[in-house]
C-alpha cells in the first residue's frame, strides 16, 4: 500500500502532525498491510508538502518540546488521493510466501524437525489471529467500516493460513509429504 494514500487517507480523516499519523498507523497495526519505516513516513509528508497536496494549518511551539507541523489535506491532495485509491483497489500483487519453496523439496527433508517448525508457526499464527481480532473488536467504535473490511480480512486470511498450517503439520506428522496421487482431503 502506498505511504501516501495512507497519509492523504488519514489527513482525510482529521488534521494531523506527523507523529500522530505514525500513532494512528501503529495503532491500527497497519505494519500487517503496508511496509513502515518512520524514514519513509516522513520522506512521503515532504514530498506531498513539497507538491502542494498537503498544507500546514498551523505550527505549535511548545518550550519543552519540538515545534509540531500540523498538516490538512489540500484540495490538489484530495484529487491525488482519489487517484492513489482506486489505483490501489486495482493493484493486483502475488503473494509470496517464502514457506511454500520449501514445501516442494519437503519430503525429502527432516519430517520430525519440519513438523517442530510448523508446531512453533501454528502458536504464532493461533497468537496473531487473537491479537488481530481483538484489534478488530477495540476499533469497532471508532474507525469506518472501511477499516473495520481491511482488518476483519487479516484475520479471516489468518484463520485460513491457521488451518492450512494445521492440515499441513498433520501430513508432516504423519510422514506424508512425499506421498502422490491422493487430494488433500482424502485419506491414504
Amino acid at each position: 500500500m502506498s505511504m501516501k494514500l495512507v497519509i492523504l487517507g488519514l489527513l482525510m480523516e482529521k488534521e494531523s502532525h506527523p507523529y500522530e499519523i505514525k500513532q494512528t498507523m501503529m495503532e491500527r497495526d497497519m505494519h500487517h498491510y503496508i511496509k513502515m519505516r518512520d524514514g519513509s513516513l516522513y520522506y512521503a509528508i515532504e514530498q506531498l508538502k513539497k507538491n502542494d497536496y498537503i498544507e500546514t494549518v498551523e505550527t505549535v511551539k511548545d518550550s519543552s518540546r519540538p515545534d509540531r507541523t500540523i498538516y490538512r489535506i489540500s484540495p490538489s491532495g484530495k484529487l491525488l488521493f482519489q487517484e492513489l485509491l482506486l489505483q490501489q483497489f486495482q493493484e493486483k500483487s502475488p503473494v509470496y510466501y517464502p514457506m511454500v519453496t520449501a514445501l516442494m523439496f519437503s519430503g525429502y527433508g527432516d519430517q520430525e524437525k519440519i513438523y517442530e517448525i510448523i508446531v512453533k508457526k501454528i502458536e504464532e499464527q493461533k497468537l496473531k489471529n487473537r491479537k488481530m481480532k481483538d484489534l478488530y473488536e477495540e476499533h469497532i467504535p471508532i474507525v469506518p467500516r472501511g477499516v473495520l473490511h481491511m482488518m476483519y480480512c487479516s484475520y479471516e486470511h489468518g484463520l485460513t493460513q491457521l488451518r492450512w498450517l494445521e492440515r499441513l503439520a498433520k501430513d508432516t506428522k504423519e510422514g506424508r509429504l512425499s506421498e502422490e496421487g491422493l487430494p488433500l482431503d482424502e485419506q491414504a
